[in-house]
Order: structure tokens, then sequence, then C-alpha cells
């Protein structure tokens, strides 16, 4: 009859498993927000618009061809996910990207699905 021995472990593997395990789930979660900050039409043209440099709202809602209600709410949801900044100048309020991962990922996505009439 065959012995049974147990499989060999190397110490601390198992702790080293499972904060892996934990980064990987925190990456998850962050990536997820972030896909879902994306996953709104408008909201992706906006942030497509905003690739090409800063915007007042006057020219996200000229691109969007929609009311500056439904444009501003939008942003704002944009802002929450702390994908847009912007600043004020006057009366103005100009838009832009807040992080270059998220110019990057447009850009990937526009070479898959875009073509040169968007």
């Amino acid at each position: 009859m065959a012995s049974h021995s147990e499989p060999e472990t190397i110490p601390g593997a198992s702790s080293i498993a499972s904060g892996m395990t934990d980064r990987m789930m925190e990456n998850a979660k962050r990536t997820s927000e972030f896909l879902k900050s994306l996953s709104h039409p408008l909201r992706l043209v906006i942030l497509c618009r905003l690739v090409e440099g800063e915007a007042n709202v006057g020219d996200l809602e000229a691109k969007a061809g929609l009311p500056q209600a439904v444009v501003s709410k939008q942003l704002a949801n944009l802002r929450a996910a702390g994908l847009v900044e912007f600043r004020r100048e006057g009366r103005e309020i100009h838009y832009s990207l807040s992080h270059d991962h998220t110019r990057r990922i447009l850009m990937a996505l526009y070479d898959e699905f875009c073509d040169d009439d968007c």
C-alpha cells in the first residue's frame, strides 16, 4: 500500500497568496469602478472630446448635441469618479482629463472601435 504524504508547503506561502488575492481584488474593484464610469455613452463622448484637450461646457454641449443640464450632470459624475478636473476662468469652467492613464485607455478604445469618421 502506497503511503500518502502531505504536499510540501513553503513557509509563508499562504500569506503571500492571500496578500496577492487581496491586492488583485482591490485592483479589480478599482478597475471595475473606472469601467463603470466609461460605460455611459454620453460620458464616453465627453471623455473622448477631452482627449483632444481642455473644453468648456459649451464645447461639450456642441459635441454631444444635448442640453447643458444633461452634459453638466454627466460632468458631475465624471468629476465624482475622479476622471475629469476643472478650472474656473471668470464665469467659464474648463474641463480636462485628470490622469494620463485615462487618456491612454481612451486612445486604445478609439483605435479599436472608431474609424476616421468618429
